[in-house]
């Protein structure tokens, strides 16, 4: 099967809601329910040693271990405070294995139940982490002769991270092909979202849990930021200007903004790329999605006018429901999945 380019760049998607499930924050809100997705595969843990004395964690599906060298190799990229435990990682991974995929969860530094080394976390535009990766599995490729290709899908932050590396890399990438998920494409109007009507609950859960972290892993005495200030945040614009900014080398919020947002980086990608964003993302306002001009001929941004924050239900019932994008990410991924003249 040759891969062959998408109708593009922007399409609108088949994806129609649950007639049970239509609102976008209930979209938004049930795959976390512990009912919504019970499966959880055994993972196998793996520390992934950074070039500046850092570690991360990388979880590999234990189902998957016996498929040969030769199966495509699925690396996904989490969300804000998310993990390899995230329902949409689990469920992602599960159907990869149903086509004979292999697949891996890299985390993001200081995410999940693993904790780094250095006094610095994660960001939506930290790509050298999954550049490391990403090295580090062609060298270990190389040395057993395994010509199973890499494919890549990215969660909200993990897929603005995805999209930045892809635009940066161009065609030096060992990725063939690759999904990004509800996209923060761009920072600015994101943290803007989130801080209007009901999208102001996401933001506080998220600030807390953020917090949280944070104090874990500092005290006033050692944070290399104004511990008042992160402590006092009530936004993300808030907590981006006094912790993540400062914690990872920009000059402010809108420096970090202007610098990570993959909307920026989506001109220059050159592997097969789709991106799946909801009109009624309550994350984001509509003014994130892109202009044809701003995208590569190899980028196909579709576009839904439901489906919540990385929710997508179609169908089902209330306690068995269905899902549309893990099926509608491998099924973009497939044509890239096979090694020419196998």
């Amino acid at each position: 099967m040759t891969p062959d380019k998408p109708p593009g760049p922007i399409i609108q998607s088949q994806f129609r809601p649950a007639r049970w499930l239509r609102n976008p924050h209930a979209q938004t809100m049930y795959p976390s329910l512990p009912w919504s997705w019970p499966s959880r595969p055994q993972l196998r843990r793996e520390t992934l040693e950074l070039p500046d004395g850092d570690a991360t964690a990388v979880d590999w599906l234990v189902a998957a271990d016996t498929l040969p060298d030769a199966a495509p190799l699925l690396i996904i990229l989490h969300g804000l405070e998310g993990s390899a435990n995230s329902s949409y990682a689990r469920m992602l991974m599960e159907t990869a294995l149903d086509r004979n995929w292999r697949s891996c969860v890299l985390h993001f530094r200081d995410c999940g139940d693993y904790r780094n080394r250095l006094p610095r976390r994660y960001h939506a535009g930290e790509t050298n982490d999954l550049r490391h990766f990403l090295n580090e599995l062609q060298h270990n490729r190389e040395a057993t002769g395994n010509p199973g290709p890499l494919l890549a899908a990215g969660f909200s932050l993990g897929g603005n991270v995805l999209l930045k590396y892809l635009g940066e890399s161009a065609n030096e990438t060992p990725i063939k092909a690759a999904t990004a998920v509800c996209v923060p494409l761009n920072l600015q109007e994101c943290s803007v979202a989130l801080n209007i009507g009901f999208s102001k609950l996401y933001q506080r859960h998220l600030l807390k849990r953020m917090k949280g972290a944070v104090t874990r892993k500092f005290d006033p005495h050692t944070a290399a930021f104004n511990w008042q200030r992160a402590m006092a945040a009530t936004t993300f614009d808030d907590f981006d200007d006094a912790v993540t900014a400062p914690l990872h080398g920009f000059k402010g919020k809108q420096d970090y903004y202007d610098r990570c947002s993959s909307v920026n980086f989506l001109s220059t990608i050159e592997r097969q790329t789709l991106i799946i964003n909801a009109l009624d993302d309550p994350f984001m306002t509509q003014k994130v999605i892109p202009s044809a001009d701003r995208m590569s001929s190899a980028v196909t941004l579709e576009v839904a006018t439901h489906g919540g924050h990385v929710g997508f239900i179609n169908g089902g019932t209330p306690w068995h429901p269905e899902f549309y994008l893990p099926g509608r990410i491998i099924e973009f991924l497939e044509p890239h999945s096979v090694i020419p003249g196998l």
